[in-house]
């Protein structure tokens, strides 16, 4: 039988039989993340979004950077149950490691963060490149779509914090890996989703009140 290795995860019995330990340091994984997602979006700035408005550039950089971070990252998570074996340095593996200290139902596989992150990476995530190739487009279906993946990432985010808050909301291996990963790098999904929310909101409004004032006016 597969002993349980020692690991820094919280609760301290939590069994991860054949645990690896990671091997790659703090800075080295943020170093790549950044360094990826910079890149992600620095293309999208000055490739795609060339001919389109400042905030609508912006809109742009955040859906092809949220995409990929919820299609790659969090993909790996919910097709690699056992990444916590990994031995190869395997970057994705390192990642949820790390990312295990500040909340360990990663590492144990906790029904409801599967449940939201299989969500977030199948559906919200090609969704979200979807998003960058309709406001490049001007879609006509652009704020309705955004609109539509922000209250999922809201909805996501709702019951990650929630299912923890109820089971206890002790599995950060301390203070710092629980504001830093737990609320700190999942808090941009709860606010920028809300602002998103806000003006899809307005912009649906808007197009909804100027059709129904033209259908007024050719009834008079």
């Amino acid at each position: 039988m597969e002993e349980a290795a020692a690991h820094p995860y919280v609760p301290r019995d939590l069994k991860l039989p054949g645990y690896v330990p990671i091997s790659m340091s703090m800075s080295s994984i943020l170093a790549v993340y950044l360094g990826a997602s910079l890149f992600v979006v620095t293309f999208v700035w000055f490739l795609l979004g060339r001919k389109k408005a400042h905030l609508d550039r912006l809109l742009m950089c955040w859906w092809a950077f949220t995409g990929l971070t919820h299609m790659v990252l969090e993909g790996y998570f919910v097709f690699s149950p056992e990444f916590y074996k990994d031995n190869t340095s395997c970057y994705l593996a390192e990642v949820w490691k790390e990312y295990s200290k500040g909340d360990s139902r990663y590492a144990g596989r906790d029904s409801a963060v599967i449940a939201v992150e299989g969500i977030t990476a199948v559906i919200e995530g090609p969704a979200c490149l979807l998003a960058v190739y309709a406001i490049a487009k001007g879609k006509s279906y652009s704020y309705v779509l955004q609109l539509a993946i922000s209250l999922g990432q809201l909805y996501g985010c709702l019951v990650y914090f929630i299912t923890a808050f109820l089971e206890g909301d002790n599995f950060a291996t301390n203070s710092f890996y629980y504001y830093s990963y737990y609320i700190g790098a999942n808090g941009w999904w709860v606010l920028i989703p809300l602002l998103i929310s806000y003006r899809c909101w307005n912009k649906i409004c808007e197009s909804a009140n100027g059709v129904e004032t033209k259908m007024k006016k050719k009834i008079r």
